[in-house]
């Protein structure tokens, strides 16, 4: 059982599986020596940290790493209770043999490349997948599988995966089943052809970015589909109180109107005793078809920022102002799950 002692971050249950995500999420994206290196004690440390700090959501896949994050997070977990925590990965993207990777280091991830991806949707493919995840991952069973970046893959993710999918929650080996994307659009598509439980959205639910305002969060709420968000910080814009020159919009230099705009909001949170990056996390738990903010963790000290930046008091005017200014978008969700 959980020490009594434990933070207890407040829990969403699922609508459709009865799944309880806290509502701070650990993305395990950087436990795969994302962009450089991180050794294994440094990322046992992380989780083991956002275990004490209440965390109960982790979120990870084979493409991180090569592996290497599934197996890390797995290590830590394996010695917890395995009904308190839920755990999601991801599948479409198989590892196999790279001959001649061997002294090579991989494109995003600070790993040897001895393995490569390779784009697999097909029913086998997915089974494969889940199987190997679980052999890394070294846990009995996995709560929530995604269906990881299909962008050029739509109709076959339709077609094939998504109802060997099906097949695998109505057998009982996964509890929920959903899709993590960088998009919004094509989310939209699955949640009004396909019967999922849950959606990843990264990036597209932000301070910065409400595309999902438009269809995705209402298709999500219409049908029941809780949806993760990810990317809070649109790849470090919203990351720091005092926005730098050189800040990164989706993997890139932001253009000088964005990293204006950042710092307009930031001035704004500053007057109402609220960190940029504390609004960033709080902001998309205001709309009620969100369960979860999920955050790339690598370091303890990542975790306790994290657990600081989500535990924050952030007040209901905060957000009337941003509006009233045209910060954000005039469909807002207020913190009644209601919009203004």
């Amino acid at each position: 059982m959980t020490d009594p002692d434990t933070p207890r971050i407040p829990r969403t249950r699922c609508t459709r599986t009865g799944l309880e995500l806290s509502q701070l999420g650990f993305g395990a994206a950087q436990l795969g020596n994302l962009y450089r290196q991180t050794t294994d004690a440094q990322s046992h440390a992380a989780v083991e940290a956002a275990w004490d700090g209440g965390i109960r959501y982790f979120d990870t896949a084979p493409h991180y790493g090569l592996g290497l994050s599934e197996r890390r997070l797995g290590t830590v977990l394996a010695g917890k209770p395995r009904d308190e925590f839920v755990l999601s990965t991801k599948a479409g993207r198989l590892l196999v043999s790279n001959p001649g990777g061997e002294g090579h280091t991989d494109s995003e991830f600070e790993v040897p490349a001895t393995l490569r991806r390779q784009w697999d949707f097909s029913a086998a493919g997915v089974r494969r997948s889940l199987e190997e995840s679980l052999e890394r991952l070294g846990l009995d069973r996995i709560d929530i599988v995604y269906l990881h970046d299909p962008d050029e893959h739509g109709d076959e993710v339709v077609s094939e995966a998504f109802p060997e999918l099906v097949r695998l929650r109505e057998a009982g080996v996964i509890r929920a089943i959903g899709a993590g994307m960088n998009q919004a659009p094509m989310l939209t598509r699955f949640i009004r052809e396909v019967d999922l439980d849950v959606v990843m959205v990264a990036g597209r639910f932000s301070l910065l970015d409400p595309e999902a305002l438009r269809e995705l969060l209402p298709a999500a709420a219409e049908k029941g589909v809780d949806v993760v968000v990810a990317g809070v910080y649109n790849s470090g814009l919203l990351s720091a109180e005092t926005v730098p020159e050189d800040a990164k919009f989706d993997y890139e230099q932001a253009p000088a109107e964005m990293i204006a705009r950042a710092r307009a909001i930031a001035a704004v949170c500053e007057r109402h005793g609220v960190t940029l990056p504390e609004a960033a996390v709080a902001y998309p738990l205001l709309h009620p078809a969100v369960a979860s903010v999920a955050i790339g963790m690598r370091t303890v000290a990542h975790v306790e920022s994290s657990l600081e930046r989500f535990g924050a008091s952030v007040p209901d005017a905060l957000w009337s102002d941003l509006q009233a200014q045209g910060l954000i978008d005039e469909d807002f969700p207020s913190p009644t799950g209601e919009t203004r």
